[in-house]
């Protein structure tokens, strides 16, 4: 997968997953260039969400959550993702 079908497909899926009113993937792999993870093609990704799925979770549920909507991109495409749940709107 190239990095632009990484996004869409990570958007994709968290949007199908949760229906957020926020969300942002941030492609952050130029930041890790020569990192042995990043060496198999994987990239590096921040994911910024708000949803209503979250609202009661703590932020490790909610972590898991998302963990497990993307699970099967996670390590062949996916070496690292940084997530932060914002307040939903």
């Amino acid at each position: 997968m190239t990095p632009e079908q990484r996004i869409t497909e990570i958007e994709q899926r968290l949007k199908q997953a949760f229906a957020p009113t926020q969300l942002q993937v941030i492609d952050d792999s130029h930041k890790h260039i020569g990192h042995a993870g990043a060496s198999g093609g994987a990239g590096h990704y921040m994911v910024i969400i708000a949803a209503p799925n979250f609202d009661s979770l703590s932020r490790i549920e909610s972590h898991r959550k998302i963990y497990a909507a993307l699970q099967d991109l996670i390590p062949q495409e996916i070496h690292a993702l940084q997530i932060k749940i914002q307040q939903n709107t």
